[in-house]
């Protein structure tokens, strides 16, 4: 199949074959028709499946082919729930409405409010913004969606995660639903919570599942290997760092202190790397992005910050030095490699603290997994064994005494019953509840 089976207009399909992209992945061949002919959408692929363009071409075929309800309204919102991913889907749209007439803007908390508000007021036929912030503008009547004809909903089950349900709600109600088609992907389907909120978003939608949201990525040729500590870690990441071949890395740790830590580390090595963590503004956070993504640096050291929604393409090998506390995480993180039919390598390090994290990656991965073993670096930690219950030691004596018990309880309980019964009167051992087999057992019968 190829893009230009899908029927797009000519102009939008010029700047499709400019722009490199030839036959579509599954998830944009059943997605794109499906969104073209009006239909809501629920939908849900790996990550780095294509899933962007799978909403952006249906969504510019659309504005140009249909009147618009309103002249000021914005005519179709991409919501997403970081600002990374709300960059990202924003850069990807700018490329295929350059040649157009539709104007596109970005929302974004933890940015200039009023400099927002001006770009509002230019009424434009895009917005791509987080639903914190976009939430906050509706509310004080920057802008109204009394005309969007499409609500796009990117990652959906990871705004719910979030809490940002209100604010969906808030975004939802604004809008006509009669007039407005609605497009909503997750990473999974079997969430709860995004099923729910589907049901009350969406009008008799096409659900569209690729595979599983946690499918092993073929492209990606997973490694792991036994650390006993931090100062392991620290050398099994030298040594690899100076010996594999990569464009570009990506290294994910459990904690923001552990990014300048390591980057610093990284740096007096001679190697060139950068940090990014939530600790930082936006301004800092973007322009450590843009110097990544320019190969100003070969290394990123980062939290779960970056482990969804950016699509760099340079990046040949994601280093877990640490496992992830959430072990969807994992697939997310490994996923910023191999993309697009790309060729990746994905790394971890198993220390003791790493261990049930690691068996959850494990299970979600189902298959056995085993350690690669480096020259020199190999770890005395070989894993924890499962905890056993502990069996209570009963001594036969004492357990053949309390057998001749419990029967000589359960005797005169029955003869205590029956005289009762025989003189028509409640029994003589009146109890709030009847009494449990185990209580029987144990003689346990005395008066409450």
């Amino acid at each position: 199949m190829q893009f230009s089976d899908f029927g797009l207009d000519r102009c939008l399909m010029s700047t499709v074959e400019h722009l490199g992209f030839t036959a579509p992945t599954e998830i944009q061949q059943q997605a794109i028709p499906a969104a073209m002919q009006g239909h809501d959408l629920i939908a849900s692929s790996k990550t780095g499946s294509g899933k962007t363009l799978a909403f952006i071409l249906p969504a510019i075929q659309r504005l140009t082919k249909n009147r618009a309800l309103s002249k000021k309204d914005p005519r179709v919102v991409i919501l997403t729930p970081t600002r990374e991913l709300a960059k990202q889907v924003f850069s990807q749209l700018r490329l295929f409405t350059a040649n157009t007439q539709f104007k596109a803007v970005l929302i974004l908390g933890g940015e200039n409010f009023n400099d927002q508000v001006k770009v509002l007021e230019k009424d434009p036929h895009f917005i791509v913004a987080t639903p914190g912030r976009l939430a906050d503008h509706l509310s004080q009547g920057h802008f109204y969606l009394n005309g969007l004809e499409l609500l796009i909903l990117d990652e959906a089950d990871r705004m719910l995660d979030l809490g940002f349900a209100k604010q969906l709600t808030q975004i939802n109600n604004a809008a006509d639903h009669r007039k407005r088609q609605t497009l909503l992907f997750s990473a999974t389907l079997d969430h709860a919570q995004v099923n729910e909120f589907a049901n009350a978003l969406l009008k008799k939608p096409k659900r569209i599942a690729i595979g599983s949201a946690y499918t092993e990525h073929k492209d990606i040729t997973k490694r792991f290997y036994l650390a006993d500590n931090l100062e392991h870690k620290e050398a099994l990441l030298q040594h690899l760092l100076t010996h594999e071949n990569y464009q570009q890395v990506i290294i994910f740790t459990a904690t923001r202190s552990d990014t300048e830590r390591l980057a610093t580390l990284l740096t007096q090595q001679q190697l060139s790397a950068v940090a990014l963590s939530g600790e930082l503004n936006q301004a800092q956070r973007n322009q450590i992005m843009d110097g990544f993504s320019k190969g100003h640096q070969k290394i990123l050291v980062t939290t779960d910050l970056a482990s969804r929604g950016l699509d760099l393409v340079n990046v040949s090998l994601v280093i877990n030095f640490d496992m992830p506390k959430h072990t969807e995480e994992f697939i997310h993180r490994i996923g910023r490699t191999g993309r697009a039919g790309s060729q990746g390598d994905a790394i971890a390090f198993v220390g003791p603290k790493d261990w049930l994290s690691f068996k959850n990656v494990e299970g979600l991965l189902a298959q056995t997994i085993s350690f690669e073993k480096i020259a020199g670096l190999k770890a005395k930690f070989k894993g924890l064994k499962p905890k056993k219950s502990k069996a209570k030691v009963v001594n036969t004596k004492e357990a053949s005494i309390d057998k001749k018990t419990a029967a000589k309880a359960k005797k005169t309980t029955k003869k205590v019953f029956h005289v009762a019964q025989d003189v028509g009167d409640m029994p003589i051992i009146k109890r709030k509840k009847p009494l449990s087999a185990q209580q029987i057992e144990n003689n346990d019968i005395d008066e409450e």
